[in-house]
C-alpha cells in the first residue's frame, strides 16, 4: 500500500474529523512509531508504520465487512428522516463511508451485507452476475408441486419480461405452507409479487443466504458481526475478485 495522509485514515476510521485532526497534530498527540508528527499533511504507510493516537494504536482497514440480521420494521437505506435504518443497528465509531449491498423490505428480516468495498457491492449486485438468494417464508395458501413448477419456468409479475427461474422448495405444505424459494435477480418486492402472481400471500420473508454467505445461526435479529477472512474470500471468489 502507498502512503496515505494519516488526517483521512483518522477520518475515516471515524477517529477525528479533519478540523480534530488539526488539533490532535498541533498538540503532539499523533505519533508514527516512535516519532511524534506536527504537520497536518503527513503520510505514512499502513502497511509498514504504526500509527499512534495517545497510546492507542490505529490499525487502518482500507474495507469493512459487517454481517447484520435485519430485523422487521428498519429500511435498507443509510439515513431517512423519519425511519429507522438498518445502519443505526452497527456499532459506534465504524468507518464511514459504509452502505448496504441491495435491499430488504421493510418487513423482510435476515442477512443484509454492509460494505465499503465498492467493487464487491457492484459484482454481487450486477444483474448479469446471477447470485443466488435464499429466503425462507410462510405462505398463505398450499404450495404445490405444480407451483414450483411455475417458479422453475418464470412468472409474469407484470414486467417486461417474465421473471428468470427460481427454485422453490416445500419445506411443509397446507394453509400456511412453509417453503425455501432462491432468485437470482432483485426486483421490487419480487417474491411477494411472484406469490401473488398464483394467489398466494407472503406471511413471513427471511433471506439466509446471498451467494456463498450465510446468515450467522448465532446472530439474533438486530445483531452484526464483522464477516470473517475465509468469508470475505469466499464472496470476492465467488465473484472473480481478488481474494
Amino acid at each position: 500500500m502507498t502512503q496515505i495522509r494519516i488526517d483521512k485514515v483518522l477520518s475515516q476510521m471515524n477517529i477525528a474529523s479533519r478540523s480534530e485532526c488539526k488539533k490532535l497534530f498541533q498538540s503532539g498527540r499523533i505519533r508514527v512509531n516512535d516519532s511524534c508528527v506536527r504537520s497536518s499533511s503527513a503520510k505514512y504507510d499502513p502497511q509498514k508504520d504504526r500509527l499512534y493516537v495517545d497510546d492507542r494504536q490505529v490499525i487502518y482497514q482500507e474495507y469493512q465487512y459487517y454481517m447484520l440480521y435485519k430485523p422487521a420494521g428498519c429500511v435498507t437505506a443509510t439515513k431517512d428522516l423519519h425511519e429507522k435504518t438498518v445502519m443505526d443497528y452497527l456499532p459506534q465509531g465504524i468507518q464511514r463511508g459504509l452502505s448496504p449491498v441491495g435491499r430488504l423490505d421493510k418487513d423482510t428480516e435476515g442477512l443484509l451485507l454492509i460494505t465499503n468495498d465498492g467493487a464487491l457491492n457492484h459484482a454481487l449486485l450486477s444483474p448479469g452476475r446471477h447470485v443466488d438468494k435464499t429466503y425462507i417464508a410462510a405462505i398463505q395458501g398450499t404450495v404445490t408441486e405444480d407451483t414450483v413448477r411455475i417458479f422453475r419456468e418464470g412468472i409474469e409479475i407484470g414486467e417486461k419480461k417474465p421473471t428468470a427461474p427460481a427454485l422453490l422448495e416445500i419445506l411443509n405444505a397446507g394453509a400456511v405452507s412453509e417453503v425455501a424459494v432462491t432468485v437470482t435477480e432483485g426486483k421490487f418486492h419480487q417474491i411477494k409479487r411472484m406469490f401473488q402472481a398464483v394467489g398466494m400471500k407472503v406471511l413471513f420473508l427471511k433471506r439466509i443466504s446471498m451467494g456463498p454467505l450465510k446468515l450467522d445461526a448465532f446472530l439474533k435479529p438486530g445483531e452484526c458481526r464483522e464477516l470473517t477472512q475465509k468469508e470475505i474470500q469466499e464472496l470476492k471468489r465467488s465473484q472473480g475478485l481478488e481474494g
